[in-house]
This record gives structure tokens, C-alpha cells and sequence, in this order.
């Protein structure tokens, strides 16, 4: 097994989140134009169990603040890694993301963002069957 994706959760301003969501449609193309085999994104629906710390908990997010949930899935890590070299580095993505990180209106923060690399641990269900 020798996928691998790049996991995060970050706090959203409730108000710019269709701004957010037509962002990282375009963000989703560049990642695969890099290599990435699929880019997914989810807001937080039910995110709390008892006995457990929440998403919530650990970002510290505000009443105006909604939750994303994403992941990116490469084929490799090495797939993975020149697109991490690569990606940041694309024009596109200044023009991208430098609206979203305004200092008058911030909706993406990098620093209240949660981030890793993860390499597989059980096959996927397809490779699971039978």
C-alpha cells in the first residue's frame, strides 16, 4: 500500500464559507494538476462524543465559525511531496489564497489550521473485498 494524503481541519468564518468553497474547488484542480488522485473537503455536521475532545475543542472555534474537514489522497508520499514543493509555489495560488488571508478579513488562518501527512494503515474498501 503505498497511498498517502495530507489531512486538515480549519476554522471557517460561517459568512465566507461559499467564498471558501468556490476557492478550494479551484485549489482541488491545482492539487490534481500536481499529481493528487482526488481532494476533498466537508463541513462539520455532528462533532461531538461523549468522552472525546472535538474539532471544536482543539481549534477553539469562535460562535461565527464553522469547521472544515479535508483531505488530499496521492498515490505515493513522493507524489506527495513534490506536490507539497511544488503547489505553494504556483502563481495560481498567491491569486488563490491571498484574498482569503487579508488581515481586514481573514478567512483562511494558517496558524488555527491542524495539518499532516498520513501513510495508509488499512487498504481501502475496494482492495478490501472479498
Amino acid at each position: 500500500m503505498t497511498q498517502y494524503i495530507d489531512g486538515f481541519v480549519l476554522p471557517v468564518p460561517r459568512k465566507h464559507l461559499d467564498e471558501y468553497a468556490s476557492v478550494a474547488g479551484q485549489v482541488a484542480k491545482i492539487w490534481k494538476e500536481y499529481g493528487a488522485l482526488a481532494y476533498f473537503e466537508f463541513v462539520g455536521d455532528d462533532l461531538t462524543l461523549t468522552g472525546t475532545r472535538s474539532f471544536l475543542e482543539v481549534i477553539d472555534v469562535k460562535e461565527n465559525e464553522v469547521i472544515v474537514f479535508g483531505w488530499t489522497l496521492f498515490p505515493t508520499k513522493q507524489t506527495r511531496d513534490r506536490a507539497n514543493a511544488k503547489v505553494p509555489n504556483d502563481p495560481r495560488m498567491t491569486d488563490l489564497v491571498s484574498p482569503l488571508t487579508n488581515s481586514e478579513r481573514v478567512i483562511f488562518d494558517a496558524q488555527r489550521m491542524v495539518f499532516g501527512g498520513f501513510r495508509s494503515l488499512l487498504p481501502a474498501p475496494e482492495q478490501n473485498a472479498g
